[in-house]
């Protein structure tokens, strides 16, 4: 049975608090924010740079709980700049009948990067 890449958890408009260049890769999540939408740490997630359009790949670190934290490490850093917004988002593989009825996380967030709602269906968004 084919599968279907569906969106499992996202944080929208959260604002690049740090750009880090000469750490080893990835973006820092604050904790509380990875808890929130459903995002693993070492999860790869697709960051989406709301300012610039640049759309990159890479995998989730959890940073301090309530610091806010969104950090672009590494080669992430060339594409990503503090003050930038961006959108952070992990997909899922399933099957198609569980596809039809998938709930994301989505996590809103303030220019400090505080939860100021979620939401568990697109179609509440």
């Amino acid at each position: 049975m084919p599968l279907r890449q569906m969106l499992r958890g996202k944080i929208h408009r959260a604002t690049i608090t740090e750009a880090n260049v000469d750490y080893i890769g990835s973006i820092t999540i604050d904790s509380d924010l990875l808890r929130a939408s459903d995002i693993l740490p070492y999860e790869q997630v697709l960051v989406v740079n709301l300012t610039n359009g640049q759309r990159v790949e890479t995998y989730t670190i959890e940073g301090p709980a309530g610091s806010g934290m969104i950090c672009a490490n590494g080669g992430l850093a060339h594409f990503f700049k503090p003050g930038d917004l961006s959108i952070i988002i992990a997909f899922q593989y399933m099957e198609d009948r569980d596809a039809r009825s998938v709930e994301p996380s989505v996590v809103f967030v303030d220019e400090a990067n505080r939860i100021t709602g979620t939401a568990h269906a697109l179609d509440r968004v």
